[in-house]
């Protein structure tokens, strides 16, 4: 039971993270003024996945990553410069 309940806290915490990701691009985006289909357009991500990076509803590839910063013509280090809690337990 316990090791069970290990695994489900390790998952809740992987999805908060997409979930922190996402607001982080969702951000980025709209500072910008683009729209999906703008940002799509800048990078190889198609426009419905990039709704779907914002609300933390998938997992996404390290070169989706380099694309999206791409696209928002920023460093990785931007794109993942915002406030996340790791819990090191």
């Amino acid at each position: 039971m316990l090791y069970q309940n290990e695994e489900m806290e390790k998952k809740q915490n992987k999805i908060e993270f997409q979930i922190e990701f996402g607001k982080q691009i969702e951000k980025l985006r709209t500072e910008q003024k683009l729209s999906y289909r703008q940002l799509a357009q800048r990078c190889d991500v198609d426009f419905s996945n990039i709704s779907k990076i914002e609300k933390g509803e998938i997992n996404i590839q390290l070169s989706t990553v380099l694309e999206l910063a791409k696209g928002l013509s920023i460093t990785l280090k931007e794109l993942f410069d915002f406030k996340y809690e790791i819990d090191n337990e």
